[in-house]
């Protein structure tokens, strides 16, 4: 009996593990709480379903004053649009994480920085995009997330090629480690090479600039949680950031078809980080059609069945499958305490929120109830 309690005893936490739990609440205690208050006000399957019952958008305000939402609308003219109501929900969640962000001390201070630098590379390329098609400079800034800003970011429809671009506008900004290895990665071929580089920007080159930073982003991203801050965030943050990973490199292998991308340009593109890294990444590397894909995927259980859906909605249907696949792991990442994961989870869950109060509300004012349902449920 001694014996088995020893083993009990062992399987259990060391002192080194209960200290550091100590250790996690002198500095980060008081903003777990903080957050976990914001997350217990997340919309519940009751909510929506009031939601539903709205025959107009500004009956959707009335139904979210009765929630943590409040009186976030209060003074908006009606009939109220899903625009401005998309605008106010964004609004509150980067006041409510600019609230945990002003308070937090080293690691996790470094770690909230991470958590905004997707939204950097995502307003960079929205940008680029826009100056690619002549849209408005301060219309494209309008779109940009709030979270994503940058000194020097509206210049970024300013130049013309990929070095100008990381010369006048990255260099001094978070992002601009990443932007040098897509330039060393997507180096101008000598002569003789097939594979294009990256300078000009165009469509197609745009695309590859997105998917690198990404790359650079996330690997950078699981190297830190992993190495600078250990324990449940490295388990908690690197099962998030693998799945990331993994919707990345499905999602270029499906946009691939019918480009100019080889096998090893492909490759290029993928993380080094995932369930499918490298065997699954390898075999998605040779695709060349939809069900090649769905064959590279069956051996791995979380994705055998993203792509279930035949025929034109399947990107859409890749993008609802990994829906689900996150709000599930950040929703675990609330059942264990002592790391940052919580933080990440909780923006990704009210992100994914916006995204259901914006989708009832354009099936409401155009009319479409059928769809109404077709979100991802959250508790």
């Amino acid at each position: 009996l001694q014996a088995r309690c020893r083993e009990i005893e062992g399987e259990g936490k060391s002192r080194p593990e209960m200290a550091s739990m100590g250790y996690f609440n002198v500095d980060n205690g008081f903003l777990e709480a903080v957050v976990r208050g914001f997350r217990s006000g997340i919309l519940t399957a009751a909510d929506y379903a009031n939601l539903q019952q709205c025959d107009t958008v500004d009956d959707m305000k009335l139904q979210l004053q009765g929630t943590d939402y409040g009186n976030f609308l209060q003074g908006e003219p009606s009939p109220l649009s899903t625009n401005t109501l998309a605008l106010k929900c964004t609004q509150k969640l980067v006041e409510e994480f600019e609230h945990l962000r002003v308070q937090a001390v080293e690691p996790m201070a470094t770690f909230m920085e991470y958590v905004t630098y997707g939204y950097m590379i995502d307003n960079l390329m929205l940008i680029i995009t826009g100056a690619l098609h002549d849209r408005d400079t301060n219309e494209l800034m309008a779109k940009c997330h709030p979270l994503g800003m940058f000194e020097g970011l509206s210049a970024a429809s300013i130049p013309n090629t990929a070095k100008d671009l990381y010369e006048m506008v990255l260099v001094e900004t978070p992002i601009g480690p990443y932007f040098t290895d897509v330039l060393s990665l997507w180096r101008q071929p000598q002569v003789g090479e097939r594979q294009p580089g990256v300078e000009d920007l165009d469509e197609l080159n745009i695309e590859i600039i997105r998917n690198s930073l990404y790359k650079a982003y996330l690997e950078d991203f699981h190297d830190f949680v992993k190495t600078k801050c250990g324990g449940e965030t490295a388990e908690i943050m690197g099962g998030i950031l693998e799945l990331e990973a993994d919707r990345r490199a499905i999602n270029i292998t499906v946009n691939s078809f019918e480009t100019e991308l080889s096998k090893d340009d492909k490759f290029k593109l993928y993380p080094s980080i995932g369930q499918l890294h490298p065997e699954g990444t390898a075999r998605l590397a040779l695709c060349t059609d939809v069900d090649q894909v769905r064959a590279a995927l069956d051996p791995y259980q979380d994705y055998r069945n993203v792509l279930v859906e035949a025929g034109a909605g399947e990107e859409k249907s890749v993008e609802n499958s990994f829906f689900e696949l996150e709000v599930q792991l950040n929703k675990d990442a609330f059942e264990q305490q002592f790391h940052y994961g919580l933080f990440w989870a909780y923006v990704k869950l009210r992100e994914q929120e916006i995204r259901n109060i914006v989708w009832i509300a354009e099936c409401i004012s155009q009319d479409q109830r059928s769809q109404i349902t077709q979100y991802v449920n959250i508790f």
